[in-house]
């Protein structure tokens, strides 16, 4: 498994009967996760002391209970600033198991030795954008959604990255991966972080295991002669490790690289175990 350990401002404290404590800077929330499935003794204090409660409905979605908690704040992650606020459904506006990744292919684009080239798809609030920037690449952002695409804008400003080579682009990201193949524009390095289900801006509706692997082979037709590496996250436990692996290593056969996948994880203080958030697929040159 794949841990994003290096996290100051985020933290996993507890977990237990469907849902985790967290704290996000200097507040913590509570909310449903559907990997807990054990139920142990909620001892940590921060359990009674929350200041912010995502309550699942039966009958599906749910909503927030706050207690204190403002409306905005931001927390860090080396060198970028993420703007927090929790929204419908359970959410912040941030996937901190994903500074993993961020990691590995910043790395990558500061080796690289070559200007490069990366497309984000899905790219939600710009975490994946802002570091692979940050690490000196120039970044096509993509998402369908326009309120998205303008948080993501606000996390760039407040990391001073506003200058930085970002092109933001609101689209459904199949559609636009289709148009740039016809345009002949190419990337060297693909990322995908789809929702395992989603409706674009017309009503068009995605579900993962359906659409993955076509986009997969849509976007092999958008890199360069030497590509630097491809990502695909998932959300889905229906889709394994090694179930990614399997796609992008037939994709991408025509390239000298390396395929790797593993289930991305953050770390639970009290206990010091791994709480798994999803899986990546990762393609890598030679």
């Amino acid at each position: 498994m794949w841990i994003a350990d290096q996290w100051k401002d985020y933290e996993i404290i507890d977990t237990s009967n469907g849902e985790k404590l967290e704290r996000w800077g200097n507040y913590l929330l509570v909310r449903p996760d559907p990997q807990v499935i054990w139920n142990t003794p909620k001892t940590h204090k921060g359990w009674k002391k929350k200041n912010g409660h995502y309550h699942r409905s039966k009958k599906g979605g749910g909503e927030w209970e706050f207690f204190d908690l403002p409306q905005q704040w931001t927390i860090q992650y080396k060198n970028l600033t993420f703007n927090l606020k929790p929204f419908s459904f359970k959410h912040t506006g941030l996937f901190p198991e994903q500074a993993a990744n961020w990691d590995w292919f910043s790395e990558k684009i500061r080796n690289a030795g070559r200007p490069v080239k990366v497309l984000n798809l899905f790219a939600y609030t710009g975490g994946a954008t802002l570091a692979a920037a940050a690490a000196g690449a120039s970044v096509t952002h993509v998402d369908a959604s326009k309120g998205m695409v303008g948080w993501a804008k606000e996390n760039a400003r407040s990391s001073g990255l506003s200058d930085a080579p970002i092109r933001w682009i609101v689209d459904d990201c199949v559609k636009f991966v289709e148009r740039e193949i016809r345009r002949g524009n190419h990337y060297d390095a693909i990322i995908m972080d789809p929702p395992s289900y989603g409706r674009g801006p017309k009503g068009e509706i995605w579900k993962i295991e359906e659409a993955i692997h076509p986009l997969i082979k849509l976007c092999v037709k958008l890199l360069s002669d030497k590509p630097l590496f491809f990502l695909v996250n998932s959300y889905t436990t229906g889709l394994a490790p090694a179930v990614l692996t399997y796609m992008l290593a037939t994709e991408l056969k025509s390239y000298e690289g390396t395929v790797d996948s593993q289930e991305v994880g953050l770390p639970v203080s009290s206990n010091g175990l791994a709480l798994p958030c999803g899986a990546s697929g990762r393609w890598e040159a030679r």
